[in-house]
């Protein structure tokens, strides 16, 4: 039986996770469970799974759960957020949403024999630390979205020198095929309105702008090794083909399934095996259709921006993982219209200098100044 620490219990990721572990509960015992704020439903998973720990990130509802451990019957401790890095275990999910995933992700690195990442934003902010980092502790490295999920699981097909190119695929969210007139006025309910995937908000409206998508081709230059000249990203509206490896032979090695995040996050917990799970059969008998398209990088500028910032230095990739975070909250409470989202991000990369990074405490600083200049500029009406 695998020890598992699990940081964002209470999201997307987490709760996929937990309901994977009830059909497999004999595989693995919860070290810990880690949530945000959403203390009640933490409170919900601690009865049902009894984690030896758990946590939560508020320091005003900590006290509080704190309290409801010492009067529960079970076993689960009460440890301070900051101290739970130190737990060890066997796997830590990393599935925190955003930028507050860094610290724990790369906290948690030297206790922990496999780190399965469905945090992108660790490797978009400090990949080249989280990447040192596992390799001076030997901990494994296993990648959760679905799209480096299935890369890795391709990979496995040949060898890196013998890789042409990675094609990662998009489901071109909601608003696939519109142009900038059509999108001028689109609200936070269409946006919200994901045609094959249920995810959070914040990935959900990542997903309508493309910057998921550009996100995610700076985690893969940074998993795998590869080139941004040779990862491509290619509209498959089906979401059927989780994404491509093309090899040098001309052969292409994809990897297929249903739209359910159980399935990469058994691959992430189980590697190297494969169990045995129906629920994830996909039927063939059905009619299947496979729609690949390029992505129209003029009317979706943040895949754009995405590949600019990745070949540019770290200080480019915190200034535009920040300036995202920053106006799709904006948007989400209705403060800025979608098309701005990308146009904030661009304002912010030409006002913000970087600094000369060194360290890991170096990111999270500048990371955090981002945060504060973007949320500045908004209030201040100038955008």
């Amino acid at each position: 039986m695998k020890t598992l620490k699990i940081y964002g219990s209470t999201g997307s990721i987490g709760k996929s996770c937990l309901k994977l572990l009830k059909l497999k509960r004999e595989d693995f015992s919860v070290k810990l469970l880690a949530a945000g704020n959403n203390i009640d439903l933490l409170k919900e998973q601690i009865v049902e799974f009894q984690p030896e720990f758990a946590t939560i990130f508020n320091g005003e509802k900590a006290k509080e759960l704190k309290t409801f451990l010492e009067n529960l019957s079970i076993k689960t401790s009460f440890i301070p957020f900051e101290e739970s890095f130190s737990l060890e275990s066997d796997i830590t999910l990393s599935a925190i949403v955003g930028s507050a995933g860094l610290i724990p992700t790369f906290k948690s690195i030297p206790y922990t024999k496999r780190l399965a990442l469905a945090n992108k934003e660790s490797m978009v902010l400090a990949g080249e630390f989280v990447n040192s980092e596992c390799e001076k502790y030997n901990t494994e490295l296993i990648p959760v979205d679905s799209e480096h999920n299935a890369i890795h699981q391709s990979l496995r097909a040949g060898k890196k020198h013998e890789v042409k190119s990675l094609i990662l695929t998009a489901s071109g969210g909601p608003f696939f095929g519109k142009g900038v007139e059509e999108l001028k006025n689109v609200t936070v309910a269409q946006t919200l309105n994901h045609p094959t995937w249920d995810m959070g908000q914040k990935i959900t409206v990542d997903s309508a702008t493309l910057m998921n998508k550009g996100l995610e081709v700076i985690e893969a230059h940074f998993l795998f090794g590869i080139d941004y000249d040779k990862i491509n990203v290619r509209i498959h509206p089906q979401s059927v083909v989780h994404s491509m490896v093309e090899f040098i032979d001309g052969s292409i090695i994809c990897q297929m399934g249903k739209t359910d995040m159980m399935l990469p996050i058994q691959y992430a917990l189980y590697f190297p095996e494969r169990v045995h799970t129906e629920d994830f059969s996909f039927d063939f008998g059905k009619a299947l259709r496979l729609d690949f398209f390029e992505p129209d990088i003029e009317t979706f500028k943040s895949l754009k921006l995405a590949y600019k910032c990745g070949k540019g230095d770290i200080g480019d990739r915190v200034i535009l993982n920040s300036a995202n975070e920053v106006a799709v909250n904006y948007f989400l409470d209705e403060k800025i219209k979608f098309l701005q989202i990308p146009e904030f991000i661009e304002r912010m990369l030409d006002k913000i200098e970087r600094p000369v990074i060194r360290t890991i405490g170096d990111v999270i600083d500048f990371n955090e100044r981002v945060k504060n200049i973007c949320i500045e500029e908004v209030k201040s009406g100038n955008f």
